[in-house]
């Protein structure tokens, strides 16, 4: 992999996993997709891979062609039969023709040879997320409160809010939902990844201090038995 200080980031609260068996390279590339503001989680094997993908719901599934236990053209087919709704972008060592219609013809929806420019893995990881869920506005409003989605910034009443990656994604999401009452467990698995534990106050003290800097008159409503709205 190669230029991975230059990130781009692609806008919207993103999951993915990556199913890679070099230790390294799958650290290497969750760490710059992190720092891009992404959730991300790891798996060094087929099984493992095809376990985490069936449970837990992703926008990108980043997998590795030669991988151990299930090959990744197993696990793509495996997830095309149980009608996943990942978008899988296919690595591989190899870069022939044939290798390409194979992995298109199993289901996958992009392919990258290896070794690649992390530039180009992040670009098609954004192109390949949008395309997973309907188009969000560049910038979402509600009242005074704005998110400029591809600038990362958030004002309210005109006035600039610092928020954490984790705060901005919270407000991101809720904005998106456009109404709708979103629960504990959804801002968890879509804006921090499976190394949360679920049992921790981490939502409601992200949505205490989201609040603070948001100030008055309150825009987040707790609403009973379902979540948080605006």
């Amino acid at each position: 992999m190669r230029g991975a200080g230059a990130l781009a980031h692609p806008g919207g609260t993103v999951r993915i996993l990556v199913i890679e068996d070099d230790a390294e390279m799958a650290e290497t590339v969750a760490l710059g997709l992190r720092r891009a503001r992404m959730a991300v989680d790891v798996a060094l094997d087929g099984p493992s891979g095809l376990d985490r993908a069936m449970i837990n719901e992703y926008d990108v599934i980043v997998l590795d062609r030669d991988l151990p236990g299930l090959h990744g053209d197993d696990v793509c087919a495996r997830l095309v039969s149980a009608g996943r709704g990942a978008r899988v972008l296919m690595l591989t060592a190899a870069a022939t023709s044939a290798d390409l219609v194979d992995g298109l013809n199993l289901g996958a929806d992009d392919y990258l040879p290896k070794p690649f420019d992390f530039p180009v893995l992040l670009a098609r990881i954004g192109a390949l997320a949008r395309r997973a869920h309907p188009a969000v506005p560049p910038v979402l409003r509600h009242g005074g409160v704005e998110v400029d989605v591809a600038q990362r910034r958030a004002r309210r009443d005109g006035r600039t809010l610092e928020l954490t990656p984790k705060e901005f994604g919270v407000l991101e999401l809720l904005l998106a939902a456009n109404g709708r009452a979103v629960s504990a467990e959804e801002l968890l698995e879509r804006v921090w990844d499976e190394s949360a534990d679920p049992f921790t106050k981490t939502v409601k003290v992200t949505i205490s201090r989201l609040r603070a800097k948001l100030g008055d008159p309150p825009v987040i409503e707790t609403v009973a038995k379902s979540g948080y709205r605006i």
